[in-house]
């Protein structure tokens, strides 16, 4: 079995699954956040459910629109925080308490073999700690709050072999657009996407969680990284001897493998308005930004804030440019801070926000106007994504976003980061 199939195996009671099998699965963790909560918290009330199956498997994150933006929003709030309280809810964080839910939830909630879902697509990023993640409409997880339990089709997995060695400002975001290019928008639809190869046992976890948080952007179901030493480490826990049964079998079986050498990449740009509209950097030509975005449960982890500081140090954003940087959690915050990056920042002329999603959704701290663009280190350039249907969004690593921040023009980081 590859180790999606032995996860889920595990996870309900059987020997041996196979791709295409129904499997009725054990949930180890489920999340909700302040934007698909209330849906769920609406459903569990709505089919009579008095209490939520485990009290301390329960995560709540407030994270999308905080503080809140309008009397609407903040009534939403209130209402969560009235169904932690009454359910006992051992896991919450509210503003100021946490920052954005999958970088919460790496951060301090999920394990290696563990089923984890979340009211969000993204939630499938955990697969960088070698979990089963995967994002669930709120119907479906208010049933989770209910039984603890829900049903997946085993899907079949694309193993992506990543090799060699990334050159100066190519990062593991430009890997993933490129897999996403290669893949296209739904060419791994209901699969897994099994990252492996020299240059993601080399990565560490902040670029492996980058690569698992956009395998929804091909379509895929989750995203999967054997662990190792590396994850350990971030866990904080000792190192362990490896686990057999934490890898896929080296008989698995693929439905295909994508083979392609990190040495030859160079940075790339999702293009508007589709995730697979990738394209060398180099290549496309007078895109002029309004706004840069750095965050987002994509690319707002400390060595991303890093891979940007070392491009604006000492430089301005450009006059016709502004930068919004958002740190992921506060945990994220606290090393920019100790590292003097909010500082170099700051002195870039940058607005450095609170952990959140930010202008990401489109809902708060940045959003778009008719005619405006902006080149972001998030996940999605859909029409509208980011505020006006008519504004245009080009994704990015953080390196390329800081070094087109300076010049007022999409840029390769080469020319700014030199």
């Amino acid at each position: 079995m590859n180790l999606i199939e032995k996860i889920l195996a595990r996870a309900s009671g059987g020997e041996q699954v196979s791709a295409g099998d129904v499997v009725d699965a054990q949930v180890d963790l489920a999340m909700i956040h302040d934007l698909t909560g209330p849906l769920t918290v609406n459903a569990f009330n709505e089919i009579g459910a008095e209490k939520v199956w485990d009290h301390e498997r329960i995560v709540v994150i407030f994270d999308h629109l905080i503080p809140a933006n309008s009397v609407q929003t903040a009534q939403l709030h209130k209402m969560l925080r009235d169904f932690v309280k009454r359910q006992g809810i051992q896991h919450f964080y509210d503003v100021g308490k946490g920052g954005v839910c999958h970088q919460i939830m790496a951060e301090k909630h999920v394990r290696p073999d563990q089923v984890v879902v979340g009211a969000d697509s993204h939630t499938c990023a955990y697969g960088a700690l070698g979990a089963f993640s995967t994002g669930i409409g709120s119907t479906e997880m208010a049933a989770v709050f209910v039984s603890g339990r829900l049903w997946f089709r085993v899907p079949k997995v694309i193993k992506v072999q990543a090799e060699g060695a990334f050159r100066r400002f190519v990062s593991p975001k430009d890997l993933i657009l490129k897999v996403i290019g290669e893949l296209g928008a739904s060419g791994a639809t209901y699969m897994g996407l099994e990252f492996t190869g020299s240059a993601v046992r080399n990565m560490i976890v902040d670029g492996r969680l980058t690569l698992c948080n956009m395998a929804i952007e091909a379509g895929a179901k989750a995203g999967i990284v054997e662990p190792d030493a590396k994850t350990w480490r971030y866990l904080k826990e000792p190192a362990r001897r490896k686990d057999q049964s934490l890898a896929s079998d080296a008989e698995a079986e693929y439905t295909r493998t994508l083979t392609i050498r990190v040495d030859e990449l160079e940075p790339m740009v999702a293009c508007p308005s589709s995730v697979d509209n990738v394209k060398p950097v180099i290549k496309v030509k007078d895109v002029r930004p309004d706004q840069v975005f750095i965050g987002s449960c994509t690319n707002g982890r400390i060595e991303d804030l890093k891979a940007a500081a070392r491009i604006l140090r000492g430089k301005e954003v450009h006059k016709g440019v502004r930068l919004i940087v958002i740190p992921a959690s506060n945990d994220v915050y606290l090393k920019a801070l100790e590292e003097g990056l909010i500082e170099i920042f700051l002195r870039a002329k940058a607005a450095v926000e609170n952990p959140n999603c930010g202008p990401c959704l489109g809902g708060h701290m940045g959003i778009l106007a008719d005619d405006e663009v902006c080149v972001s280190t998030s996940n999605r350039n859909f029409i509208g994504r980011m505020g006006s249907p008519r504004s245009k969004l080009y994704l990015v690593s953080p390196e390329t976003a800081a070094a087109s921040a300076v010049a007022g023009s999409l840029t390769n980081p080469y020319y700014q980061g030199r």
